[in-house]
């Protein structure tokens, strides 16, 4: 719109001009030649301060713009790292699961129902749902079967007022879902026509708002407004229960017009670590376990993928080299439960010996300077092999070949870690028989949380690997500017897909267009390879108030794609871009600056191979390289340091100024320092390891609960902690001395507390 504007604007003054006469310009000359030179002198002086104020305000909004960018940077990594951290413990999870039995000859009983959950037979019969009764106080929304539209439009209201569906409603609603489904084909195959768009929309993430929202604008659900929802409708929001009620509801109502592709969080694993899970448990405490594994299975009969027109594919995530469409149609999806659930591996395929508890750390990169890094590195890492609890930052590992050949094709990061993708994205990399391993033959190390697991290489059903593999692409990957398809290093899992991948995919399928979700932009869209492929992301607000817009699309019978944009918000509107900018910021210097101090002894001891004469200094570039080479969050420390730590008068960092203004929540003497930032950094793991153990979600374990907890947990890592510290822990937040923990306290004790927020002018703004 402003485009049009000014283009117009010069339009019209250029006609002005032309319309001028000979005589019309000698009068005009003679008037400036008789002019006050008092007068000219000040408009000269009036231009020269124009120009200064232009001057000045453009390098102000380039600042505002580069501290946009870098805020923007922040979140995305943190928010990967965190799905890294998922990946690796998933993985631990399946090793556990494939394996307990013959370790502890127990059977799998703390992880199994997570890992491999099995839907009560009970709970598809009407029984599951019509044998409980709703009281006469229940005020919400009474659903009748087959829905009609009194039915979608209670719901629309019973929501905005803030209440709950009864659980027998919801049961009810999601085993016709679940019937509904089963007879749906992998790929939706759809057509325009000359009356009506398809609205197509991305990521909701629970945000009920913006799904309101978009309803409002673009009008409900409807045979004469049909919907595709591109998966990620849960997790991270608080109203993720709501969404998917909303989702299915209308499917129900219109299942020719609504439609939705599974997304990458439709996935009961990821469920557990980003809130959907705990949200439902929540909300319905006494059917809770009925409900989540009809969630669970319902999740993988979702179809992958939907085409419209035999023009436009539409996936979550991406595609790969290996994509096929074809073979995709063929797979049985519903037994994919979990594209975090990792191919079966075997106790006997597996030696476990010392050497998976050496970890190689390497710093990625291809300078020379990169090189000897990794040498002082590796030289560090053997010093301090007892402590590999406080080495996570470095986890993302990688052998010398295949970080030269993957570095040039990455376009984030060229780390090789515990991607879901394999063999090629796992990248298991090749080792020298280790003197205390049996003699073997094609023994492999592979990336496996933060050791090496020696195996021999698995022999899974090469049909059920490639439609996992297929599986994980479509919803995990990430498009990249560079040619070809290489490990989606910086997610952690699925690939990164260059503009001849996707060419050749577009070519192979007779298509023109792909449309993925999967990553926020600031605008709601963003377009790459040539603009054949959208990303499109409806959450706004996704990382803070006012970070991002949302946007959906509208495609016609001409299928040129229509962006609409918008923002949900209550507050941003009142605010100025400068007071935004600012909000968003100190939000993610907040996340930034506890990753930091999770992560204090292993940044310390960095800064310490710098400092050998301890004067608590290093020069700007050691800081920033040690900041790098373990939270590898491939940040611009430089451009971040002024909000980080402060100079000495000689411009060096003053290291310990990075964690001067954080604490820990509650003193805890009983813990020892390591144990503790140990537990600050792995709040997230442990809690999902609790939940597993706490089968009531009642928030208390018992002390042998607690042992057992920390146990998983300790394997999860490879960390030696003796049982006495445990016993001392527990007994320290047992606070009420009755024998069981209460877990929220726990995790409040153990968080990390920002004391001088108010004091420091780059994040209040004062």
């Amino acid at each position: 719109m402003g485009c049009g504007t000014s283009v117009g604007t010069e339009t019209q003054g250029q006609k002005v001009k032309t319309g001028v006469t000979g005589q019309q310009k000698t009068d005009d000359e003679s008037v400036v030649k008789t002019t006050n030179p008092a007068l000219s002198d000040v408009g000269v002086t009036a231009m020269k301060a124009a120009v200064l104020i232009q001057q000045w305000y453009r390098r102000y909004m380039a600042r505002l713009e580069m501290r946009r960018r870098y805020t923007w940077n922040i979140f995305q990594s943190i928010e990967y790292a965190g799905e890294q951290d998922q990946l690796q413990l998933s993985s631990f999870f399946t090793f556990m699961l494939d394996n307990f039995t013959q370790l502890n000859g127990n059977g799998p009983d703390l992880i199994s129902q997570l890992l491999d959950p099995v839907v009560d037979p009970w709970l598809d019969r009407e029984s599951s749902y019509s044998q409980i009764l709703v009281p006469d106080s229940y005020t919400g929304p009474r659903l009748s079967f087959p829905l009609s539209v009194s039915d979608t439009n209670a719901l629309l209201c019973a929501f905005k007022e803030q209440q709950t569906l009864h659980a027998k409603y919801l049961l009810q609603l999601l085993y016709e879902t679940k019937k509904l489904l089963k007879q749906m084909p992998n790929i939706i195959q759809l057509s325009t026509s000359y009356i009506k768009d398809i609205t197509i929309c991305g990521d909701l993430h629970g945000r009920l708002d913006d799904l309101l929202l978009i309803f409002y604008k673009n009008g409900l659900p409807s045979a004469d407004t049909p919907y595709v929802f591109n998966g990620d409708f849960v997790d991270r929001g608080k109203k993720s229960v709501e969404v998917i009620i909303l989702l299915f509801a209308f499917l129900l109502l219109y299942p020719d017009h609504v439609h939705l592709n599974r997304g990458n969080h439709e996935d009961h694993i990821m469920n557990l670590r980003y809130g959907f899970t705990k949200e439902v448990m929540q909300k319905y405490k006494t059917h809770g376990h009925e409900i989540l594994p009809l969630f669970q299975d319902i999740f993988s009969l979702l179809p992958v993928a939907t085409v419209i027109d035999g023009k436009i594919l539409i996936v979550h995530g991406g595609i790969s080299d290996e994509t096929d469409l074809d073979f995709l149609s063929s797979i049985e999806r519903h037994k994919l439960k979990s594209a975090l659930r990792f191919p079966r591996c075997s106790f006997e395929q597996l030696d476990i010996s010392q050497s998976y508890r050496k970890t190689k750390r390497l710093k990625s990169g291809n300078s020379s300077h990169s090189s000897s890094n990794s040498s002082r590195n590796q030289s560090k890492n053997q010093k301090r092999s007892n402590q590999r609890n406080t080495q996570r930052g470095l986890r993302r590992q990688e052998s010398n070949s295949s970080a030269s050949s993957s570095s040039s094709s990455s376009s984030s990061s060229s780390s090789s870690l515990c991607s879901p993708r394999t063999p090629s994205c796992l990248s298991p990399h090749p080792c020298h028989p280790s003197p205390s391993l049996p003699n073997t033959v094609n023994i492999q190390h592979m990336p496996f949380l933060d050791s090496l697991l020696s195996a021999r290489q698995p022999s899974p059903s090469q049909r059920r690997e490639r439609e996992w593999k297929q599986i994980v692409d479509i919803l995990w990957s990430d498009p990249k500017t560079q040619e070809g398809c290489s490990p989606n290093t910086f997610r952690g899992g699925g690939c990164y897909f260059g503009p001849d991948i996707t060419q050749k995919l577009l070519l192979q399928h007779g298509l023109q267009l792909l449309i993925r979700s999967h990553e926020c932009k600031q605008e709601g869209y963003e377009l790459c390879h040539g603009g054949q492929v959208i990303t499109l992301f409806s959450a706004s607000n996704y990382y803070e108030e006012g970070s991002n817009r949302g946007a959906y699309i509208k495609l016609g019978r001409e299928l040129v794609p229509r962006f609409y944009q918008y923002q949900v918000s209550r507050t941003t509107r009142k605010l100025t871009l400068t007071q935004r900018v600012r909000a968003a910021e100190s939000s993610a210097f907040r996340a930034l600056k506890e990753k930091l101090f999770s992560h204090r002894s292993e940044l310390m001891s960095g800064f310490q191979q710098f400092d050998q004469n301890n004067t608590g200094v290093v020069s700007v570039s050691d800081w920033a390289e040690v900041l790098e080479s373990v939270l590898r969050l491939d940040l611009p420390w430089r451009t971040l340091r002024p909000h980080l730590c402060r100079l000495a008068a000689d411009g060096s960092v003053e290291y310990n100024s990075c964690f001067e203004d954080m604490g820990t929540g509650v003193s805890l003497p009983q813990v020892t320092p390591n144990l503790a930032e140990t537990l600050f950094r792995f709040r997230t793991d442990i809690e999902i390891i609790f939940n597993i153990i706490d089968k009531d979600h009642s928030g208390l374990i018992s002390n042998e609960e607690f042992r057992q907890t920390w146990r998983l947990f300790s394997a999860h890592l490879g960390v030696d902690i003796d049982d006495r510290a445990i016993d001392d822990l527990a007994r320290s937040i047992d606070f009420n001395k009755d024998g069981s923990i209460d877990f929220t306290e726990f995790l409040e004790a153990f968080r990390v507390v920002h004391k001088l927020d108010s004091k420091d002018p780059h994040l209040s703004g004062k």
